[in-house]
């Protein structure tokens, strides 16, 4: 890796212009259907845009993958995400997008790197700063450099005790081939001789894409289904979805608008969103 390069990357800005079929096919890449409350994210009468279209907004690409930053990218995973609302999303609309890296940790050769950037997301016309979006990346084959700097975010601490409440949401077979249509067409998500060259038994669903899975569940139990309440949704990744797995959120309620939150894999009972935290606006 070049750690000169990749420490000092930056991206923006970039401008995306996005109209009713782009909010449309993310939500329909969440497994979100036409039915009932969530009608509205799929329908261009009265569209509402899902709130977490925001971390696909104007966004810099798979920029690990340039030749420049002598990345193993085949070896990377996505290992948080953060999100911070400051206005909810139209569903179109033109925004501006400007990206840097914030933080680069060496965790020793055996155990590779991790990378955190922010992504501004601000309104093109007006200038109104609309989202800002967190990405944790782990750089599984480009630990040793000796060269770190800045901070990770710390994940918050988890409740000892039942969750307050539990909302579980089925996921497709042929999710990750739709949700890649939102901008994400790393091979790991479609190509089963790719995602077996690293590790995985067939290909996975997009981190992404389980994140907003998540924030379905989330929206559900915390905002009444009134997406334009989320102000914020934080998770760290800790194991992989498979595409037709059953998601199930489990949420415990803290202080007025805040809520911690974890999201299993029910057939295989396992944690895959963990250290999670949403706030929202009454």
């Amino acid at each position: 890796m070049n750690v000169d390069v990749v420490g000092n990357w930056t991206a923006g800005p970039i401008v995306e212009a996005y109209e009713a079929p782009r909010a449309i096919l993310y939500a329909l890449g969440l497994g979100i259907r036409p039915e009932g409350d969530e009608l509205r994210y799929v329908f261009e009468r009265e569209l509402r845009a899902f709130p977490t279209l925001a971390v696909m907004l104007a966004n810099e690409g798979f920029w690990l993958q340039d030749s420049r930053t002598g990345v193993n990218w085949a070896q990377i995973v996505h290992g948080g995400q953060t999100l911070e609302l400051h206005r909810p999303l139209a569903p179109t609309g033109k925004v501006v997008g400007q990206m840097q890296v914030d933080a680069l940790i060496d965790r020793g050769t055996d155990k590779g790197a991790a990378i955190h950037y922010t992504r501004v997301l601000r309104d093109a016309e007006t200038d109104e700063l609309i989202a800002t979006v967190g990405m944790t990346v782990i750089l599984r084959g480009d630990g040793g450099f000796c060269r770190s700097f800045g901070v990770l975010p710390q994940p918050p601490t988890m409740p000892d005790r039942p969750a307050d409440a539990s909302v579980a949401l089925e996921t497709r077979p042929e999710l990750a081939a739709i949700y890649r249509l939102s901008g994400d067409f790393n091979p790991l998500h479609i190509d089963p001789a790719f995602a077996s060259s690293v590790g995985f038994e067939r290909p996975i669903l997009h981190g992404l894409c389980t994140y907003g899975v998540a924030a379905r569940a989330g929206i559900a139990a915390m905002c009444d289904g009134d997406p334009d309440r989320l102000r914020r949704f934080d998770a760290r990744f800790s194991a992989p979805v498979y595409p037709g797995e059953t998601l199930a959120t489990e949420i415990w309620r803290e202080q007025d608008g805040q809520a911690a939150f974890r999201t299993r894999a029910v057939e295989r009972d396992v944690v895959v969103l963990n250290n999670g935290l949403a706030r929202w606006i009454d």
